[in-house]
């Protein structure tokens, strides 16, 4: 496996601030499983998912893919292999 290279700092809080609002959703979908009716809710979820996919892009612009198998475009060239993976910091 490749050493990881140096991340600036700013990696983590990016990757802290996705993470935190992913959370948000995982919460959220668990509520509305049990409260489908929720239009506050439901209005907070596609809130949160809107800000989940604005993070999520701005974060694989800087720094690189976050998911494989399609969830994640690259640029030229193949950016998968560079270092660090998200599950590596």
């Amino acid at each position: 496996m490749a050493e990881p290279k140096p991340v600036p700092e700013s990696y983590y809080s990016d990757l802290k601030s996705l993470q935190a609002i992913d959370f948000v959703l995982v919460e959220l979908t668990l509520y509305l499983d049990t409260h489908p009716n929720d239009l506050d809710a439901l209005k907070q979820f596609n809130s949160a998912a809107k800000k989940s996919a604005e993070l999520r892009q701005d974060f694989e612009a800087k720094y690189g893919p976050l998911q494989q198998f399609g969830q994640s475009l690259s640029a030229y060239p193949w950016q998968w292999k560079d270092t660090p993976w998200p599950w590596q910091v």
